[in-house]
């Protein structure tokens, strides 16, 4: 499973992917908002920092409107990969879109159906949002794992990347259920990688190496 920033603030993004571990980036609106500058400036930024995909969501809802947001998303770097939410018009959108060689990501999945359908018109990527849909008390990730097997079992390439990440257990299971990708907040990243047992361990290795030394 690889894992994707799910974030459009720059230091965050930088330090990352200094870790070595960082295929590609999602960003929406929201995240876009928070930010200084323009929003299609950060999205260039962010291209220049991670060589890989990079979710950019158009705000139109209307068809047309969505074709040509798409594709000045599109013209601002070969990267991008144009977020469409799932709508009567962003179906549309998606297999006009695919036909035309624009990667799409669909956006705000909440069941396996809307995952087919999407796959089905050229979706390049499906997101099934885990931590919305916990939050109205339904399992999140057993969509993923719903996903991933209609996939399999029809061969179909979409890639499913779980988004809506709330903590390292939701990027757990989605790798146990097979996810392709996971889309994780800066701050769950940094969760994922500590444990109580290793900062003791490592004081421990050390105050025996000083006892060594004296």
């Amino acid at each position: 499973m690889k894992f994707f920033v799910d974030s459009a603030n720059i230091d965050e993004i930088k330090k990352l992917n200094e870790w070595g571990i960082i295929s590609g980036v999602t960003t929406n609106p929201s995240l876009l908002s928070k930010e200084k500058g323009k929003p299609y400036e950060v999205l260039k930024q962010i291209c220049e920092i991670v060589k890989g995909p990079v979710s950019a969501e158009v705000t139109s809802l209307e068809f047309n409107e969505m074709i040509e947001e798409a594709q000045r998303l599109a013209d601002i770097h070969p990267n991008i990969v144009v977020k469409i939410p799932f709508t009567e018009d962003g179906i549309k959108a998606i297999k006009y879109l695919s036909e035309k060689g624009i990667l799409v990501n669909t956006t705000l999945i909440f069941n396996p159906i809307q995952a087919l359908v999407a796959a089905r018109v050229g979706s390049r990527y499906v997101s099934p949002f885990v931590g919305r849909l916990d939050d109205i008390g339904h399992d999140g990730l057993s969509i993923v794992k719903e996903i991933v097997e209609i996939f399999t079992i029809h061969d179909i390439e979409t890639e499913v990347i779980a988004a809506s990440i709330r903590n390292p257990r939701h990027v757990l299971l989605s790798a146990l259920y097979g996810a392709h990708i996971a889309t994780i907040p800066p701050n769950v990243f940094h969760q994922m990688i500590k444990h109580p047992l290793t900062d003791i361990g490592i004081e421990k290795f050390l105050e025996d190496w000083k006892k060594k030394e004296q």
